[in-house]
């Protein structure tokens, strides 16, 4: 989870919304990712989708069994989707997002019947992630 934190803190200098993703297939980091949607002005610019696209470039296949996801923010519909498409194994998260999340806030797609269901991991390091957001937005509200 420290180095999803760092990505995080590289959305965060971009002052883009501070989420941050690591993949991991055994102990190798194959995909990273940072939001990035102001930036390239893309909806689709998630930390998780950037971190997957990087992850199947990596290890040359669509199908990432075997690999963990860290990210610091519970994933979204679009991520989740991707996370259940690329057969993540496992999903770690820091902090819940009571709006959009899908692992549990919102809706748990791993309890919905797809055909695969990640093991889920919640709520680690979950103060630091959510101070990271708390920040964000409490600067963006100054400047607006």
């Amino acid at each position: 989870m420290q180095l999803a934190l760092e990505e995080a803190k590289q959305a965060l200098l971009l002052q883009e919304v501070p989420v941050g993703c690591i993949l991991v297939h055994g102990d190798t980091v194959v995909g990273r990712g940072h939001n990035l949607r102001e930036t390239r002005q893309n909806a689709l610019a998630h930390a998780e989708i950037l971190a997957i696209n990087e992850a199947c470039r990596s290890l040359g296949r669509w199908r990432l069994d075997g690999c963990t996801l860290y990210v610091t923010l519970e994933p979204c519909p679009m991520c989740m989707g991707a996370i259940l498409n690329a057969r993540i194994d496992r999903v770690v998260f820091g902090c819940f997002d009571l709006k959009a999340g899908c692992c549990d806030s919102v809706a748990d797609f791993s309890k919905m019947g797809f055909n695969h269901a990640p093991e889920i991991l919640a709520g680690i390091r979950e103060a630091e992630c959510s101070r990271l957001l708390q920040t964000f937005f409490s600067q963006l509200r100054e400047r607006n």
